[in-house]
């Protein structure tokens, strides 16, 4: 039986200290359980591993990183684009009240972070 793919997808290039590598494993932890209560489906994080330097553009000087610093690779999965929205309105809606959501309390520099939705063109499994 065919799995049914997911019908939206968060895609975020983060830049993350080293030496913060755990730190920010342990919050995307923390606020998976939130995401999850809103609808999300799933949510992979990769450390950077062999992210080499291109000759025009790459990971590296998308999220102008940093020495001492590696790129994570993070997608969010949703069941559809109605659900993620709702879920970032109550999020944003938290972030006014929960100091752990203001900027200065994330792990990574956000003014680098990359991020944008996308709907699945192609899934194989």
């Amino acid at each position: 039986m065919a799995k049914q793919s997911p019908g939206y997808i968060d895609g975020f290039l983060i830049p993350v200290r080293n030496e913060d590598r755990e730190t920010y494993r342990a919050h995307e932890a923390k606020w998976w359980g939130a995401f999850r209560a809103l609808g999300a489906l799933t949510l992979v994080a990769g450390w950077g591993d062999d992210v080499p330097p291109g000759k025009q553009t790459d990971f590296l000087r998308a999220v102008d990183l940093q020495d001492g610093e590696s790129v994570v690779f993070c997608w969010m999965t949703w069941p559809d684009k109605a659900t993620r929205d709702k879920a970032y309105a109550a999020m944003e809606a938290r972030s006014e009240s929960d100091p752990d959501m203001k900027p200065e309390a994330m792990p990574f520099d956000g003014k680098r972070m990359i991020y944008g939705g996308f709907v699945p063109l192609l899934v194989e499994e």
